[in-house]
C-alpha cells in the first residue's frame, strides 16, 4: 500500500495530525490482545470534517481504514494493516443532553469516566460501568457491545444505545435508529436496510435455533434483533433499532461519527457485601441462590488476583479489609437504590442466607462509600494485576469470557481447571459471576508452545460451552482471537449471513478487515506481538534489572530461574513486557499518572506508548540502533521520572528506571549538553557556587542574563533559578558529630536543603532535638576521598544517565551511614527524590548487602514522626498556627511510596489545623525539567491541571506545604505563593 502517498494527502487536505513514521505505527500496531500488526499509518483528526476526508482519501487509494479509541481491546480488534483513525485526542465531546428524554449525544472519542463526570451533577449516568471505565472511550465500547460489572441490573451496549450517526466506507452518511424513524435515510441506506429485512426473514428460525440464549454473549452481528423472541430486548416493543446491529461490529461495517445513550438516574445509596468463600467451587455453585437476593452486581475475584493485589502498596490495604481469613475466593456483591435502609437490608438478606447455606460470619459488610469505590478499583484493575506476573508466562485472553447459564457455572468452572491441568498450566479467575461470565485465563508462554496450547485449550473449552449451551464469548468479542470461532458458534448459514451484512455495508471491504467475517485463525503466529524467534538484543546494563529475570511454574507457582542475583541484564527487556497495552496509564483525573500524557494526551506520552517503543527498540524493530535512536530519546523526552506509575501501574511498570537505563547508553553514544551537564554535576561545583554565591546568581539579577542562559544553556528565562547562599545548613551546623551507639536517629542533609533551603534543615533538627531525639548529621566517612564535600544521593546524576558517577556517590553514602545502620539507627531525610534513591536506585546499583540495609532504615522525615507517633514514642509540645488550615501538595515521589499519608499524620497533630490534600498529579517541575526552555510550556500545563488553580484559591489563612524543592519551586513561580517543608511548619508550631 502506498503509506506515504496516502501520508502526503492526508496533511494537505485535512486538518488532523499524521503519524506515518515507525515509532508512531509501532506504538499503534498493538491493542491489550497477544497480536501486533503494523498500521498503514495514523490518523488524528481535529474533526468530524477530517474524519469525512480520510475516510474519502483512504477509499480512493484503496486503503482500508480502522477506527480506534482508547485501544484496551483484549482480543485484537483495533490492530490490523489499515489507516488508524484515533477518536480519542480530540473528538471527545458532549454534544447534546436531554434529560426529559434521558438521553447524550457523545462524541466517539470520548472516555466513560468523563462522560460520566459530566452527567453527575444532572443526577444520572451512563450505567454500562467497564473495568476500563477511566480509560476506554464510548465509540470503542459500542464497536465491542461492551457489558460492564452491573448488567445485571442495566444490561449491555447493545440495550443502552439509541442512535448512532455513521458513516459507510462510500462516504454516505446516515443516523442509525429505530427502523420507524429511518424513512428519510438516503438512497443507499433504504437500499441496505431492505437488504437487511431479507436477511432476517429468511435466516428467522435460524437464529431462533443458533443464537445462545445467554444474556452476555457477543459474536458475529447481532442478527437476532429481527427475532421477536429474543432473550435480549432492545426497544421492549418489538421494533427493530438498525443501531443495535452497528453495536458489536468492531468496526467492520461502517465509522462512528456520534452517538445517542440512553441514561439512568443514579443510584442515591449502595451497600456492599464481600462473601469470603473456603473454596472456589463454593463461590461459583452459590452464585445462583445470591442473585435471587436482586443485587445490581455480583463479581468474583479468585485467590491469585487476592495475592497479586496483596503486592501491590496500592491496593494492599484496600484488599485485606474485604478479607475473612485466608479465602479462596471472594464475591462483591452490590445493592443499590433509593433507600439506604432498603440496602442496608439487602446486605442483611445476604448474611442470612450465607449463614443458611452453611457459611455463617463469611460476610464482610460495607456501608461506606469510600471503602466500597477503593474496593470497586481493585476488581476494576483485575486484568492488570493478573497481568503483574513475572515472566514470560503470562494469563492470555482468548476464552476470557465464555458464558454459560449459572445452574451450570460451577461445573464449567471445575470442568475447565481440569481442562487446563492437562495441559499443564492453570487459569487466573475474576469477573461477572452474576452472569455466568468468568474471566478465566490460562497462564501459557506464547513464545515457548504456548500457541499450540492455546488452541487446543480453545476447542475443549468450546466443547464445554456447546455442552452448557452457552456463548464462546460473552464480553469481550470477536477481533483477532476469536473471529474463526463465529461460524463454529452460530453455524454455516448465519456465516454466511453475516459475510452478506458486511458486503451490503463494505462492499469494497474497507472497513477494519479481517474481524467477523474472512478471517485469519486465532494462532497465526505471524500476527503475535511475539513472533517466532523473537529475541531483544542483548544489553549490558547500568542497573540491575535480574529481578524480572523469572520463569513461573504456572502450577506451583514457584520461580524456576534466578531472580535478583541472577544476570544482572537479562530482566530488562522482560521488565519493559511487563506493560501488558491495557492503558491503564490513560487516566486524565485520577492518581498519579501519567502527567505528560495528561497535557499532550498522545500516545508517545503515555507509559504504554513509552514501554512499546522501547520494546520495539530493543527487538530491533525501529533499526540496528533504534535504542539510541533520536526517535526513543523523543518519546521519552516527556517522562518527569514521577515515577508515578510505578505505583499507579498494577503491573508495576517503573518508566523513571527505564529512563535512566535508556539515558545512560544514550549519552555513552550522543554525549551530553552543556545544560545536562552543569546540572548533573551540581553536587560537585556547588560548594564553589556557595563560596560566591552572588556571583553564581548573577544570572538572575543582571539584566539580560537569564536570557543569555537560555541561549548558552537551555534554561527558561521565564524561570528564576534556586538562590546560591553562603550559609548553607552545614556551614550553620553547630552540633557535633555523635557516635553510633549515641544517635538516635541520623540526619540526611541533601544537596537542595543544604545549598538551597537550609532553613528546611535547620528546621528538622530543631523538630527532632526537641522530641527528644540525639541528632548526628551524616557527614563523610573519615576514609573518604572528598571529605569536604557532602554526601550526595547521586540524583542529579542519574537524571541525566550517568550512572556510574551515581554509583560512585552513593557508595559515598552506604560508607558513611554503614556504622549507623549496623546498629538500626533510622537514617531521616528531607527531600523526597533524594531520600527514596536510597531505597529505590541505590538497590540496583550493585551496592550489595550494605545498600540493602541502609534501604530498610531510610525514612523521610514525615515518615519517621509518624512512625513514632503510631508506636507511642514521639514527644512533641505543639501549639496552634495563625492558619486554620494547611493546604498539602505531595511530591511524586512521596506518592510512589505511599508517603503522603504520613505528612498528613504529623501535620495533624498541630492542634486546630485542617489538612486537605490537593488531587494532583506532577507539579511539573520536576527537578530541572520544568526549568528547561523546551519544555517550560508543558510544565506550566502540568500544574494548571490542578495544583495551581487549588493554590490560587487558597486563602490568607492556608499555609501550603510541599516537601519537594521543586514543587515549592514551580507553586512560586505559577501561583507568586510560599510553600513550605512540613518541618518548617512543624517548628513554627513548637511551644518551646
Amino acid at each position: 500500500m502506498n503509506g506515504q502517498g496516502l501520508a502526503k494527502r492526508l496533511a494537505a487536505e485535512t486538518g488532523g495530525e499524521v503519524l506515518f513514521d515507525a515509532a508512531s505505527r509501532g506504538r499503534y500496531s498493538t491493542d491489550a490482545s497477544i497480536y501486533q500488526v503494523d498500521p498503514v499509518g495514523v490518523f488524528v483528526p481535529r474533526t468530524e470534517r477530517d474524519v469525512e476526508l480520510a475516510i474519502a482519501i483512504a477509499r480512493e487509494m484503496g486503503v482500508p481504514i480502522l477506527p480506534r479509541g482508547a485501544g484496551t481491546s483484549q482480543c485484537g480488534q483495533t490492530v490490523g494493516e489499515a489507516l488508524v483513525i484515533d477518536n480519542s485526542k480530540y473528538l471527545n465531546q458532549v454534544l447534546d443532553f436531554d434529560p426529559a428524554a434521558m438521553t447524550v449525544t457523545v462524541q466517539p472519542g470520548i472516555v466513560l469516566d468523563h462522560l460520566n463526570a459530566w452527567l453527575k451533577p444532572h443526577g444520572v449516568w451512563f450505567p454500562v460501568d467497564v473495568s476500563t471505565a477511566a480509560q476506554c472511550t464510548l465509540g470503542g465500547m459500542a464497536g465491542n457491545n461492551s457489558c460492564g460489572s452491573r448488567s445485571l441490573a442495566y444490561g449491555n451496549m447493545v440495550h443502552n444505545v439509541v442512535a448512532i450517526d455513521a458513516i459507510l466506507s462510500d462516504g454516505t452518511e446516515a443516523r442509525f435508529q429505530d427502523e420507524r424513524m429511518m424513512q428519510d435515510a438516503p438512497p443507499r441506506v433504504r437500499e441496505l436496510l431492505a437488504g437487511l429485512r431479507a436477511i432476517a426473514a429468511r435466516e428467522h428460525e435460524e437464529i431462533a435455533r443458533m443464537v445462545p440464549k445467554v444474556m452476555r454473549r457477543v459474536g458475529g452481528y447481532n442478527i437476532d434483533i429481527w427475532h421477536p423472541q429474543s432473550e435480549r430486548p432492545y426497544t421492549g416493543d418489538g421494533s427493530v433499532n438498525l443501531a443495535h446491529l452497528l453495536v458489536g461490529s468492531e468496526g467492520t461495517l461502517a465509522t462512528t461519527r456520534r452517538i445517542v445513550l440512553k441514561v439512568q438516574p443514579l443510584p442515591k445509596h449502595k451497600t456492599l457485601g464481600v462473601v469470603n468463600f473456603p473454596t472456589f467451587h463454593q463461590s461459583m455453585e452459590m452464585t445462583q441462590h445470591i442473585v435471587k437476593l436482586a443485587p445490581v452486581a455480583v463479581e468474583l475475584v479468585d485467590r491469585t488476583m487476592i495475592e497479586l493485589a496483596r503486592d501491590n502498596p496500592a491496593f494492599r490495604p484496600v484488599i485485606e479489609k474485604a478479607l475473612i481469613g485466608a479465602p479462596d475466593a471472594i464475591l462483591l456483591v452490590e445493592f443499590a437504590g433509593e433507600s439506604m435502609d432498603e440496602q442496608r437490608a439487602g446486605l442483611a438478606r445476604l448474611v442470612s442466607l450465607m449463614a443458611e447455606l452453611g457459611l455463617p460470619g463469611s460476610v464482610v459488610e460495607m456501608v461506606d462509600a469510600g471503602a466500597q469505590k477503593a474496593l470497586w478499583e481493585v476488581r476494576k484493575a483485575g486484568l492488570n494485576i493478573m497481568m503483574s506476573m513475572r515472566g514470560d508466562g503470562k494469563p492470555v485472553s482468548f476464552i476470557e469470557d465464555c458464558a454459560v447459564p449459572l445452574e451450570h457455572l460451577a461445573e464449567y468452572t471445575s470442568a475447565l481447571t481440569e481442562v487446563f491441568a492437562r495441559y499443564g498450566t492453570r487459569g487466573t479467575w475474576y469477573a461477572h459471576a452474576s452472569v455466568g461470565t468468568l474471566h478465566v485465563r490460562p497462564i501459557l508462554d506464547l513464545r515457548r508452545g504456548g500457541a499450540e496450547k492455546m488452541r487446543a485449550i480453545a476447542e475443549e473449552a468450546g466443547a464445554l460451552v456447546r455442552k452448557y449451551k452457552g456463548a464462546f464469548s460473552g464480553e469481550h468479542g470477536d477481533g483477532l482471537v476469536r473471529s474463526e470461532w463465529v461460524a463454529w458458534q452460530f453455524g454455516p448459514r448465519l456465516m454466511r449471513a453475516f459475510e452478506e451484512i458486511k458486503a451490503l455495508f463494505d462492499p469494497a471491504g474497507l472497513m477494519n478487515p479481517g474481524k467477523i467475517v474472512r478471517t485469519t485463525r486465532m494462532d497465526d503466529k505471524s500476527l503475535f506481538r511475539y513472533k517466532p524467534g523473537y529475541q531483544p538484543a542483548a544489553l549490558t546494563t547500568a542497573l540491575d534489572w535480574s529481578a524480572w529475570n523469572v520463569q513461573v511454574d504456572p502450577v506451583t507457582e514457584e520461580s524456576t530461574a534466578p531472580g535478583a542475583g541472577g544476570d544482572p541484564a537479562g530482566g530488562f527487556a522482560k521488565a519493559v513486557d511487563m506493560c501488558n497495552n491495557n492503558g491503564h496509564c490513560r487516566k486524565f483525573d485520577a492518581g498519579t499518572m501519567c502527567p505528560s500524557y495528561r497535557v499532550t494526551k498522545d500516545e508517545q506520552h503515555l507509559t504504554r506508548g513509552r514501554a512499546n517503543t522501547l520494546r520495539l527498540a530493543l527487538s530491533g524493530q525501529l533499526g540496528e540502533d533504534g535504542f539510541t535512536s533520536e526517535a526513543m530519546r523523543e518519546t521519552l523526552d516527556l517522562c518527569v521520572s514521577c515515577k508515578g506509575c510505578k505505583r499507579d501501574c498494577p503491573t508495576g511498570v517503573d518508566m523513571a528506571r527505564m529512563k535512566t537505563e535508556f539515558l545512560y547508553h544514550y549519552q555513552k553514544k550522543h554525549g551530553l549538553s552543556r545544560k545536562d551537564k552543569l546540572i548533573a554535576n551540581l553536587p560537585r561545583w556547588a560548594p564553589w557556587a556557595a563560596r560566591l554565591p552572588w556571583l553564581a546568581n548573577l544570572r538572575d539579577t543582571v539584566p539580560g542574563a537569564a536570557g543569555l542562559s537560555e541561549k548558552l544553556f537551555g534554561f527558561s528565562a521565564r524561570r528564576s533559578l534556586p538562590t546560591w547562599r553562603s550559609d548553607t545548613f552545614m556551614a550553620r551546623l553547630q552540633a557535633p558529630a555523635l557516635a553510633p551507639e549515641q544517635a538516635d536517629v541520623v540526619l540526611f542533609a541533601d544537596t537542595f536543603n543544604n545549598y538551597f533551603e537550609s532553613e528546611n534543615a535547620m528546621a528538622a533538627l530543631q523538630v527532632l532535638q526537641a522530641a527528644g531525639y540525639k541528632v548526628h548529621v551524616a557527614r563523610p566517612a573519615s576514609r573518604d576521598a572528598e571529605p569536604a564535600r557532602p554526601l550526595c544521593c547521586g540524583r542529579t546524576y542519574l537524571a541525566s544517565g550517568l550512572v556510574d558517577e551515581a554509583r560512585a556517590e552513593a557508595r559515598r553514602v552506604v560508607e558513611a551511614l554503614r556504622p549507623f545502620v549496623a546498629r538500626a539507627v533510622p537514617v531521616v531525610g528531607l527531600e523526597p527524590s533524594c531520600l527514596l534513591t536510597l531505597r529505590d536506585e541505590f538497590l540496583v546499583m550493585g551496592l550489595g548487602a550494605d545498600a540493602e540495609a541502609l534501604a530498610a532504615q531510610a525514612l523521610l522525615f514525615e515518615e519517621f514522626l509518624a512512625r513514632e507517633h503510631a508506636a507511642g514514642k514521639l514527644k512533641l509540645d505543639l501549639k496552634a498556627l495563625p492558619e486554620a488550615r494547611a493546604l498539602l501538595h505531595g511530591h511524586c515521589h512521596q506518592k510512589a511510596f505511599d508517603a503522603v499519608r504520613p505528612v498528613q499524620t504529623v501535620l495533624g497533630l498541630i492542634p486546630g489545623l485542617k489538612v486537605e490534600l490537593i488531587e494532583s498529579s506532577c507539579c511539573g517541575m520536576a527537578g530541572s525539567f520544568g526549568y528547561e526552555a523546551k519544555h517550560y510550556a508543558v510544565s506550566m500545563q502540568m500544574a494548571e491541571l490542578s495544583l495551581l488553580p487549588a493554590v490560587r484559591a487558597a486563602g490568607a489563612d492556608t499555609v501550603l506545604v510541599a516537601d519537594g524543592t521543586s514543587c515549592r519551586h514551580q507553586i512560586a513561580d505559577g501561583a507568586q505563593r510560599e510553600a513550605v517543608h512540613v518541618a518548617r511548619v512543624l517548628a513554627r508550631s513548637l511551644k518551646a
